[in-house]
């Protein structure tokens, strides 16, 4: 009889796969991820069949799985979690779906105040509910709508949980400022915004009567303590103390975001990971090092398991008072994770808690995967984990732990950390945010333990003080550390070259960062190696990107060629917005008014005309009259007009009709013709993409 034997490629994968079998488990919350990505990333809604269809071949091919098959075990489980994260994405963006203007609105707004902030230009900002517009009924009037204020305001109107009357300009979120950007309608359709405005008139206090909440109740206290903490601290160093404790960052200078931003620093203000494992850390050491004093208690209780119960309550405590954003309900998750293992006798820093707190996060928020914070932070957690769990079996690092050198160790250890974390997220924050800060390492090694040995213990003390009437020691204190790393900030942001401008990516770039950190992260063995490979490869491609030859603004009032001094607008001012994003992502520092004196347009105020290549031109008309003979459009034009209807003749016309459906729009050369892409058409079958 002969014996029947198996293929050597199934051997051998058979092999890898059983090597793997321990670190399996790391790999649900990337499925899972995958399938969500998947849903975000096609072009058209899928029908409630398909996404029952796609969810019933997952769990149809789950019942053939037999653990004594490792091949097809791990494709059925892969294909079990990829159906199963597309299909809930697809169900929770049903779950959330809320009236969206459709129309551009100007009038009364009437709404009630559960969000204050500061616009980009430094504006005050209202998220607003239980909104009420004149002419619009209960079914097309939107849940929330959030307001820019460039007019007087009366002392007291900007109170948390108060109604306030205004005349405003409303409009829904806008599109993409280029095909394939950053698409706001689709964040906006997740925070149930439904539209976003301005206004210029003042604000009046509205007397209608409302039924407090939960929420509201939670944002006054919320307001309260922010002021409360500014009074105590003072100053920027004071608003910054706010905006760390309760969210609030209505009162922080832009120059300061600046700086932070280009030290590397930014994180220092979200409240993430690392206010949360600080506040409960202390908390955690505070007692169980407190209790350790008294050893009739210490005999008899566990000091390490009530201190880890009551620093998950005190993060609980902080989730609430910051304002329970994405970020910190995330960095809430990832310590109460680790923690329960503290009180379950299990090991507390593994990536099985990574991975695990990856998945509940991804099961409350789906669509914060495609956030920079969910990115940043589990990338830097699971970067961390592994380099120590590598680190922690080298002779040399526990060599370090005997004689004088343990005093080293924790200089070492810093240095280490801050390296890893940096490297880890460094090329997700220029994918991003488009810039790469040359001395962060350096100023995360001066600044984050002042925020960890004494902002954040400070902030604990206050709050225990503050029934004493002492708190002001502690806010006196805090103030003093958050001074010292603003001053790093400063400086740091200030050298030459502190930053370095990155030119944008497709998304298959971030694709095969990820996937090349998952194989260096969380694969065994040598394989491991093909990570490495895999990020230089993909970092190559990063640097051969191109950028689209052609920016046509949504109200087809702006344009901007590339050239090679770099992308040249038509005017010095107007749609500053969409223009700051072509120059950010070209990896260009000018601003609008250093590009518009560019060579390569040439124009007036209502004419701009630019070669595009030897036999096509544009021509932006901006004149409102329909006098044919001041249009060209002959043959090889593209002729944009955004106050026309349109003008006879053979050229590409796009005219305030095609705006309106296109949005912006982006021009390559493709063998001698333009190739037109509008920011409209990858969302326009999508729930966000009204």
């Amino acid at each position: 009889m002969v014996r029947r034997t198996r293929p050597v490629i199934i051997s051998t994968l058979t092999e890898i796969l059983e090597f793997q079998r321990h670190r399996l488990m790391l790999w649900i919350p990337v499925m899972f991820g995958v399938g969500i990505a998947v849903y975000f990333g096609v072009g058209a809604e899928p029908s409630v069949a398909q996404t029952l269809g796609i969810a019933g071949l997952g769990l149809f091919g789950a019942v053939f799985i037999r653990p004594k098959y490792i091949i097809r075990t791990v494709f059925l489980v892969s294909l079990l979690l990829i159906s199963l994260g597309y299909s809930y994405a697809a169900y929770r963006t049903t779950t959330v779906q809320e009236p969206v203007l459709t129309r551009y609105y100007y009038g009364p707004v009437y709404g009630r105040i559960i969000g204050l902030d500061r616009s980009s230009s430094n504006a005050p900002r209202v998220l607003l509910d239980n909104i009420y517009l004149p002419g619009f009924g209960a079914n097309n009037t939107p849940e929330r709508v959030r307001i820019s204020l460039h007019g007087y305001i009366p002392d007291g109107t900007l109170s948390a949980g108060g109604r306030i009357a205004v005349t405003a300009s409303l409009s829904p979120p806008s599109p993409p400022a280029e095909p394939g950007g950053f698409d706001f309608r689709r964040m906006a359709w997740f925070m149930r915004l439904g539209g976003v405005g301005y206004t210029r008139n003042p604000v009046m206090p509205a007397q209608t009567e409302s039924s407090p909440d939960f929420q509201v109740w939670l944002f006054s206290v919320r307001m309260k303590l922010s002021a409360k903490i500014k009074a105590g601290v003072g100053g920027q160093n004071g608003a910054f103390a706010a905006a760390i404790i309760t969210g609030d960052r209505s009162d922080i200078d832009p120059s300061i975001l600046v700086s932070l931003r280009a030290s590397n620093l930014a994180h220092l203000l979200a409240i993430s990971g690392l206010h949360m494992g600080m506040l409960s850390g202390f908390v955690f050491s505070m007692l169980r090092y407190g209790i350790a004093l008294f050893p009739y208690l210490t005999l008899r209780i566990r000091p390490k398991k009530l201190a880890a119960g009551c620093a998950i309550i005190a993060g609980a405590g902080y989730l609430m008072l910051s304002g329970a954003s994405v970020a910190t309900q995330r960095a809430f998750i990832m310590t109460a994770v680790v923690l329960f293992a503290v009180i379950l006798d299990k090991p507390a820093f593994t990536l099985r808690a990574v991975a695990l707190a990856a998945f509940i996060v991804l099961l409350i928020k789906p669509y914060s995967l495609l956030g920079a914070g969910f990115q940043m932070s589990f990338a830097a957690t699971t970067a961390l984990i592994s380099a120590y769990e590598w680190l922690n079996k080298r002779q040399v690092w526990r060599f370090l732990s005997r004689g004088k050198w343990k005093y080293i160790k924790p200089v070492i250890a810093l240095l280490f950390t801050s390296a890893v974390a940096g490297a880890a997220t460094a090329p997700i924050s220029a994918f991003h945010f488009n810039q790469i800060s040359q001395y962060g390492l350096a100023a995360n090694l001066l600044a984050v333990p002042i925020m960890g040995m004494v902002v954040m213990p400070s902030a604990v003390i206050a709050f225990i003080l503050a029934p004493l009437g002492l708190e002001g020691y502690a806010f006196w204190v805090m103030g003093e550390g958050i001074g010292a790393i603003l001053a790093v900030a400063e400086y740091f942001s200030t050298l030459d070259g502190a930053t370095t401008s990155i030119k944008s990516a497709s998304p298959m770039v971030l694709a095969g960062i990820f996937t090349s950190g998952l194989i260096l992260f969380l694969w065994q063995g040598r394989g491991r190696s093909v990570g490495v490979i895999m990020l230089a490869l993909t970092l190559l491609i990063w640097t051969k990107s191109t950028r689209p030859m052609v920016f046509i603004s949504e109200d087809g009032r702006m344009f901007g060629l590339m050239t090679e001094f770099g992308r040249v607008v038509n005017k010095p001012r107007g749609s500053g917005y969409a223009v700051r994003i072509w120059l950010e992502n070209d990896g260009d520092v000018a601003t609008q008014a250093e590009a518009a004196l560019r060579d390569g347009v040439n124009g007036d105020k209502r004419n701009a005309i630019a070669n595009i290549s030897e036999d096509w031109l544009i021509y932006l008309y901006l004149g409102d009259d329909a006098d044919v003979a001041t249009v060209n459009c002959v043959e090889k034009t593209i002729l944009v007009t955004s106050k026309l209807k349109g003008a006879s003749g053979d050229c590409i016309q796009i005219d305030k009709n095609y705006l309106r459906r296109s949005g912006a729009i982006s021009i390559n050369m493709v063998e001698g013709t333009p190739m037109l892409k509008h920011s409209r058409d990858a969302a326009r079958n999508r729930p966000w993409g009204y």
